[in-house]
């Protein structure tokens, strides 16, 4: 049976068919919802406005330990764009558990062991002590919080924890780089979140 022009119905699936295809021209403007946490399409940062490049799932089996989403000022696809590009970034964690700062750096620190050159790590080690410090004066990251790792041009790396600065910026693009490598590097920290925060479905 056909739809008269001016019924409800036929409008109302015109306009779907609208949104629709808006959304497929505009997908920045799509929010992703992952285990129930929103990530924003698009946010301010150091001037500038960053796009939801893609978001990953931190888990082994079925535990799943915290969400990533990673913020550019444009969407890419490979880790070389990731990496090369210029201005600032953020890479969002949202914890799905308590978990204790000393875990945390753990992490960090093999992460960067297993993605660094070894030449270049040395380069590292003061101020990963320093990104040890900030985390660990927090205690422990518990669930919910939200941890923002931000590389902003002429600064570095700023953290922040629950939109709250901690203490000061840790200076030198390849420091933050080295920090990204950790979740998008060659041995990630998780392969299907390396799919996602590129991209690519959530695992």
């Amino acid at each position: 049976m056909s739809i008269p022009r001016s019924s409800p119905s036929r409008r109302a699936l015109l306009l779907a068919g609208v949104a629709a295809a808006l959304a497929a021209l505009n997908p920045v403007r799509a929010q992703v919802v992952v285990e129930g946490y929103t990530y924003v399409p698009q946010l301010s940062l150091g001037g500038s406005t960053l796009q939801l490049n893609g978001v990953g799932l931190r888990a082994v089996a079925w535990f799943k330990g915290y969400g990533a989403g990673l913020y550019l000022t444009r969407k890419v696809t490979t880790v070389d764009a990731v990496l090369s590009m210029q201005g600032p970034k953020r890479l969002q964690l949202r914890m799905f558990v308590d978990v204790p700062t000393v875990e945390f750096v753990k992490a960090f620190y093999k992460g960067i062991q297993r993605n660094t050159p070894a030449a270049e790590q040395p380069a590292l080690a003061e101020r990963m002590q320093r990104f040890d410090a900030l985390v660990t004066s927090l205690g422990e990251v518990k669930i919910n919080d939200v941890v923002d790792l931000d590389f902003l041009p002429g600064q570095g790396l700023v953290f922040r924890h629950n939109g709250r600065q901690v203490g000061t910026p840790i200076a030198g693009e390849d420091f933050y780089t080295a920090l990204l490598r950790i979740f998008i590097g060659g041995r990630p920290v998780d392969k299907e979140m390396k799919i996602g925060l590129l991209g690519g479905p959530v695992g």
